[in-house]
């Protein structure tokens, strides 16, 4: 976990990109098409009967939507060739995960990956009285002074955006006389390796507009390597479910 500056769009402590609704139902149409997984060719007029709005309109929206980064395109002499980028994709699974904790009881995730060994910055913000207080009252324990980091498989690399749906214990920023220190989202979790279950820990990550999407940080009443007797190399399964 490192300090870091605050996005400008924020809900419940978690960053939130900045598109609209408008741009979102155009992103839509375009997931609806495939380009998530491919480029697409259409022109703004297909998109425009898509939309039920003006050609200039979906020409607008897809602008936007290229300007922001999350689509790319190529422009050819008939129409264009347009691809959801990754950070569009993870708008998309945001509004999934939106939809299931509408029409589903509960909503989980079990993101599975390797042990591997950090920087040893998390042991030097998680330590600090600033964050140690605000563990302590909304998270109900004290963390060892340290983070589990795990490298993701692929697919959990895709699939972990959808974390950013679920509520989150929101860790605020704050401030000494030397520096700024960010605010952080904590996620409940579980980490099993094997057939050993660490049953208290959080997910925490940092509140910045970029931030390692190929691992996650994991916090915990224990030293988590001890507990489970994990060494890197080793895999496990962070199960992260709504709070």
């Amino acid at each position: 976990m490192a300090g870091a500056a605050e996005t400008p769009s924020m809900s419940d402590g978690i960053a939130r990109p900045a598109v609209d609704h408008d741009e979102l139902a155009a992103l839509k149409v375009l997931g609806l098409e495939g380009a998530r997984v491919r480029e697409v060719k259409l022109s703004c007029a297909d998109l425009a009967d898509r939309l039920d709005a003006s050609t200039q309109t979906a020409s607008r929206r897809l602008q936007a939507l290229d300007d922001r980064g999350f689509v790319e395109r190529e422009h050819v002499s008939d129409g264009q060739w347009v691809a959801v980028t990754d950070r569009g994709e993870r708008t998309l699974q945001r509004e999934y995960e939106d939809y299931r904790r509408i029409f589903e009881d509960s909503a989980s995730l079990a993101l599975a990956g390797t042990v591997t060994s950090g920087m040893g910055e998390g042991r030097h913000y998680i330590s600090l009285d600033g964050y140690m207080a605000q563990f302590r009252e909304r998270l109900g324990y004290e963390p060892f002074p340290g983070t589990l980091n795990v490298d993701l498989a692929d697919p959990a690399r895709r699939e972990r955006s959808a974390m950013e749906a679920f509520d989150a214990v929101p860790i605020d920023g704050w401030e000494d006389d030397d520096r700024t220190y960010g605010p952080a989202a904590c996620y409940p979790a579980t980490v099993e390796a094997g057939d050993d279950t660490s049953e208290e820990a959080h997910v925490i990550v940092p509140v910045r507009t970029h931030h390692d999407e190929d691992q996650l940080e994991v916090i915990a009443p224990v030293k988590l390597r001890d507990a489970l007797e994990l060494d890197d190399g080793d895999e496990v399964t962070v199960h992260v479910a709504e709070r």
